[in-house]
C-alpha cells in the first residue's frame, strides 16, 4: 500500500459532504459507525478502566460521543456524560434520550481536576471535531484547561479538541494531549503531531470510489474489525 494520506480541513469537509449528498448517508447513520469506533478502541485499550467522563459538544463530534457512551454502556463500562450546551435538533434529542433511559447518569456541573481524578478512569474528548475554528466559546476554555492538566487517560474523538485540524496544537488554547486517538474517515494532517499511545482508524464505511478520488490510500481493516491500529 502507498503512503496514507492525511487529510487537510478543506478535504475533510468535502468527503463529508459527498458521503451526504452523493452517496446518501444520513447524519445518523455515520454518527453510529463514528460512536461504535470510538466505543471500540476505547474499550480495546482500556479493559480495565470502566469509569468514563465523556465531555460532549455541541456539533457532530459531540453526538459521536453521545453514541460512544451508549455502546460503552453496553460493553460493560460505567460511562458518566457532561453535555454543557445542547441543541433541541431531533437527532441529539433522541440520542440524549437513549442515554436517559440505558440509565447513563449526565453531570450537571463540569468537576474539577481533583474530582475527576477521583471519579473517573477515563475522559473522553468529544468536545469539537475537524470543523472547529477559534476562538474557544467562553464556557469551553475552562473546560479545555482542566482536561489539559488531567493526569489521567484522555481520548479524543476524531482530532483533539482545540487543535488545528493541519497544524495541532494552538498556542492560544490550551492544549491537550491525549493518550488515544481515533481518527474517523481518514486521520487529519495534525496527526502527525501526535505523541500520545493510541491512535486508531474508525468508522468503516468510505466507500472504494471515494477513496480513489481523494487518493486516501487506507489500510485494510482486519476482518469484521471496525477499528484498525494506526502506527505515527
Amino acid at each position: 500500500m502507498s503512503k496514507m494520506k492525511y487529510l487537510c480541513q478543506k478535504e475533510a469537509i468535502a468527503i463529508d459532504e459527498e458521503l451526504f449528498n452523493v452517496y446518501r448517508f444520513s447524519v445518523d447513520q455515520l454518527m453510529e459507525l463514528a460512536g461504535l469506533s470510538s466505543a471500540t478502541a476505547i474499550a480495546k485499550c482500556y479493559p480495565d478502566k470502566k469509569r468514563v467522563l465523556i465531555c460532549v459538544g455541541p456539533g457532530n463530534n459531540g453526538g459521536d460521543g453521545l453514541v460512544a457512551a451508549r455502546h460503552l454502556k453496553m460493553f460493560g463500562f460505567i460511562p458518566s456524560i457532561f453535555y454543557p450546551k445542547r441543541t433541541d435538533k431531533p437527532l441529539y434529542t433522541n440520542l440524549t434520550n437513549q442515554c436517559k433511559m440505558m440509565g447513563i447518569n449526565f453531570v450537571e456541573e463540569f468537576p474539577s481536576e481533583q474530582t475527576i481524578q477521583k471519579q473517573a478512569d477515563i475522559v473522553v474528548d468529544a468536545l469539537f471535531g475537524f470543523s472547529f475554528k477559534p476562538p474557544v466559546r467562553p464556557q469551553f476554555q475552562p473546560i479545555l484547561e482542566t482536561l489539559s492538566k488531567t493526569s489521567i487517560p484522555l481520548c479524543s474523538i476524531d482530532i483533539p479538541s482545540g487543535w488545528d485540524v493541519e497544524d495541532g496544537p494552538n498556542n492560544e488554547i490550551p492544549s491537550l494531549s491525549p493518550d488515544l486517538v481515533i481518527s474517523l474517515t481518514a486521520p487529519k494532517i495534525c496527526m502527525k503531531k501526535f505523541n500520545g499511545k493510541h491512535h486508531f482508524l474508525g468508522g468503516r464505511f468510505v466507500p472504494n470510489a471515494l477513496k480513489e478520488k481523494y487518493g486516501l490510500e487506507l489500510p485494510e481493516y482486519p476482518g469484521t474489525e471496525c477499528i484498525v491500529k494506526l502506527n505515527n
